[in-house]
């Protein structure tokens, strides 16, 4: 405690040290006299501000063929190789025509306005778990195959601060300005009408319906099936305590992978089995580059690497697709570990 409090006395009073040498910021009239304004170069370091006209867009430049290895890395474990996306995770080609029906597929190609807007969010959040963490090249490129997927641009396009405004996305004249302050206020600021303020009678013109969903008070006469009892059982795994700790953690990976009796590939593999299994050896599974190159030097997923790999995914595995944070008691990992061996089918 008395460590805590003698470490906040101190960055009070480095922070106090450097208030008397600069202004303090106004935050409110006449200030707290607190703090000091932001250097520009300290608000450039995070300042991240694209316009659709194209200001803020940082020097940099990508072709479409850099773009599709680098989405296939850092983003296809999502949106599939093709923008088609894996389970429900959004759609980024295809669409087009699309915007007038009950269920349209909105895209970068179908809805999106502005070139600026898939610029900005690819760095500013993307790749999933990793956000910031491209380059504005890397950025550039990106996007460029993004557009390419969308029939935006042609194969061999380079995407820059210079070619940016040579891009018109497909519906960049499906929006408008909101115009409600002109359209729609004063029909909702008048005086509103107390009385007799339709002309006739006021009649039901229609009936609410009647939704049939009280649940049958009998209930089900079929007599559930006697257990059977097994005499003297021998332990023969991890305890059902385990098995059923490791069940609640499983709610954390459940979101990227299956197990079970028909389990599929999804964001990530199938994990059917996966104690003692060769990495990246799932069949149908894209693994990204550097799974590929563990499994190649002989990587195998014994207790000891997995709980390895779970405590710190990235640590353990530069540039994988892993986004998981990790978990950090090895128990916790036995106890899901078990959980998934427990419902690998035999």
């Amino acid at each position: 405690m008395l460590k805590t409090l003698t470490l906040g006395a101190a960055l009070l009073a480095g922070t106090a040290t450097i208030a008397v040498a600069q202004d303090s910021a106004a935050s409110r009239e006449g200030g707290f006299g607190l703090g000091r304004a932001a250097l520009p170069e300290e608000v450039a370091a995070w300042d991240w501000d694209v316009r659709p006209d194209g200001t803020g867009l940082p020097v940099g430049e990508g072709d479409v063929w850099t773009g599709e290895e680098l989405f296939v890395d850092y983003c296809s474990a999502c949106h599939g190789d093709f923008g088609e996306a894996v389970g429900r995770w959004p759609v980024l080609a295809g669409g087009q025509g699309t915007l007038t029906h009950e269920d349209p597929t909105k895209t970068i190609g179908s809805y999106w306005p502005y070139l600026s807007t898939v610029v900005d969010y690819v760095y500013r959040a993307m790749p999933y778990g990793q956000a910031e963490s491209l380059t504005p090249d890397e950025t550039y490129a990106i996007v460029a195959y993004l557009l390419n997927l969308n029939n935006v641009v042609d194969d061999d396009f380079v995407l820059s601060n210079e070619t940016f405004h040579d891009v018109e996305m497909p519906n960049a004249g499906g929006f408008f300005m909101d115009d409600r302050d002109e359209t729609e206020v004063a029909a909702w600021t008048r005086e509103p009408c107390m009385t007799d303020c339709t002309d006739g009678a006021v009649e039901i013109t229609m009936r609410a319906t009647v939704l049939d969903v009280t649940p049958d008070e009998e209930g089900d006469d079929t007599a559930a099936a006697e257990p059977v009892v097994e005499e003297n059982p021998v332990e023969t795994g991890p305890s059902p305590e385990l098995i059923a700790a490791g069940a609640g953690i499983w709610r954390q990976c459940q979101a990227c992978h299956e197990v079970g009796e028909g389990a599929r590939n999804r964001v990530g593999p199938a994990l059917n089995g996966i104690v003692g299994a060769d990495a990246g050896a799932r069949e149908g599974f894209r693994y990204s580059p550097a799974f590929r190159e563990a499994a190649e030097d002989g990587l195998v997923w014994t207790e000891e690497n997995l709980i390895a790999y779970l405590h710190d995914p990235r640590s353990f595995m530069p540039r994988s697709r892993m986004v998981f944070n990790g978990i950090e008691a090895d128990e916790d990992i036995r106890a899901v570990l078990a959980y998934i061996m427990s419902e690998t089918p035999q």
